[in-house]
């Protein structure tokens, strides 16, 4: 979708998103997953889909669903594989130094998308930013492997707006003329700052599309946001954005807090005023990629003055029940101290973790082998060396052992076929995909466990990646 030809733009600013990035990434790196319905994530009761592929996504499923409906919305041919950090950090870090290529100051905001504002094309046409998005997907596209969507306006808000409209695998460049007319009819929520609570409370008014919000007063929406946000949403729903792309600084602490127009005056009111507060900020934390190791809980009081606590784990994490019943572990009973209208949940001692790690079971994914998860491909005909015993080997506590060290999408070696990645096993068995990205799809074979020439392998070297490339 690009709109205006000819017409110029003083400023151009780009945001990249790369199209299914976890799924797509397993996809690459995996060749006969293409085209299928991939789930990454934990497979456990408590797994949560950290990315989905668009074949999955045509089922209705979708990123931080639990991983037991995305199942059930996919049905038995959905592809669960656990993820692997050390992967899309690598690939995402190649596609970053690309964007760079084109545009020297980038602003990340997680592992797969970015602003850039690039110099040649102050004061270009409409066609050019079109130009250029083609040329940057392309170099992506040839030198990683991957699709990204680009979407460019005149500032942030319209540019992020915009390469969500154009996926997957599309470009969006938004004429300065008619950036007003594609924003009004779009959702308030879409207006990047609006969450759930704010949205909630433009539409108790009546305001349902970014148009109805750019149409009230001042003083409305000050009434309605407060005195700091509200003016700053107002300008970006009438199309003002001048804020400028820059790295990012590293933030020490993530935050998100609200104010009631009714004081709290009970520990249940509190309570679910904190678990809102905490999963606003986890928002925040996913996006910004690290983990937590300290929650802080910010009380303001009727009387205004406000009581800090803190609860600092024994390890980081990123996982939203244990940073909410960190949080809960702090709070006060109003009844003891007084009513309270705003409330706050911050996470500080911030470390460096992968963005796929939405919740811990992800980390902790380590399927026993037992038995071909739902879902899994399944044995197919290329596969080789199965026996014809069919014998309860699991019955050898061994055989059981060794089951255990092949969990469903390990990347594996073996001398004879190369590296691949275990489809499944069970019954003393396990089958592997020999494949990475160079080589296009691979065959399955299934050994007899245990087997001493298959090993563990880095999944890094699925990507095949020569140190000249």
């Amino acid at each position: 979708m690009t709109t205006g030809g000819e017409e110029t733009s003083a400023r151009w600013v780009l945001h990249i998103d790369m199209d299914a990035f976890f799924a797509s990434v397993e996809e690459l790196t995996r060749p006969t997953l293409r085209g299928r319905p991939v789930l990454v994530g934990g497979a456990g009761g408590r797994g949560v889909v950290a990315g989905a592929s668009y074949a999955a996504r045509a089922y209705g499923a979708s990123s931080a669903m639990p991983m037991h409906q995305a199942r059930r919305l996919v049905g038995s041919s959905a592809v669960i594989v656990p993820p692997r950090g050390s992967v899309y950090r690598v690939v995402s870090g190649r596609v970053f130094d690309i964007i760079r290529r084109f545009a020297p100051v980038i602003e990340t905001l997680s592992f797969d998308e970015a602003f850039a504002e690039p110099a040649e094309l102050a004061g270009a046409t409409v066609d050019d930013a079109h130009h250029f998005a083609v040329r940057l997907r392309t170099a992506i596209r040839d030198e990683v492997g991957l699709p990204a969507s680009v979407g460019f306006g005149s500032g942030k808000q319209i540019a992020k707006i915009a390469s969500g409209q154009a996926k997957p695998d599309g470009i969006a460049v938004i004429a300065p003329s008619g950036e007003l007319q594609f924003l009004q009819a779009l959702p308030v929520r879409k207006l990047w700052g609006i969450g759930p609570v704010s949205g909630d409370r433009l539409a108790r008014i009546g305001v349902e599309t970014i148009g109805d919000l750019a149409a009230l007063s001042s003083t409305e929406v000050t009434s309605v946001l407060g005195g700091t946000v509200g003016p700053a949403l107002h300008r970006l729903a009438q199309g003002i954005d001048n804020r400028p792309v820059a790295e990012r600084a590293v933030a020490k602490q993530i935050s998100a807090e609200s104010t009631f127009a009714t004081d709290i005056i009970d520990l249940a009111g509190l309570r679910a005023a904190v678990s809102g507060a905490a999963a606003d900020a986890h928002r925040r934390l996913r996006q910004d990629g690290r983990r937590a190791r300290t929650v802080v809980v910010k009380l303001r009081r009727a009387d205004m003055s406000i009581l800090t606590r803190s609860h600092t784990m024994p390890a980081a994490s990123v996982d939203l029940d244990v940073l909410t019943a960190a949080a809960q572990r702090v709070v006060l009973d109003p009844r003891e101290i007084g009513p309270i209208r705003l409330v706050g949940v911050g996470y500080a001692g911030l470390t460096e973790a992968e963005q796929y790690s939405l919740f811990p079971d992800l980390d902790e994914y380590t399927p026993d082998g037992s038995s071909e998860p739902e879902g899994q491909l399944a044995h197919d005909d290329s596969a080789q060396g199965a026996s014809d015993d069919s014998a309860p080997a699991e019955a050898d506590p061994t055989v059981a052992a060794a089951g255990r060290q092949w969990p469903t999408g390990a990347d594996v070696a073996h001398p004879d076929f190369g590296h691949g990645w275990v489809q499944g096993g069970g019954h003393g068995f396990v089958t592997v995909r020999f494949e990475t990205r160079a080589s296009g799809p691979g065959r399955a074979h299934t050994f007899r466990l245990p087997e001493p020439k298959l090993v563990r392998a880095d999944p890094l070297d699925s990507l095949a990646w020569d140190d000249e490339e």
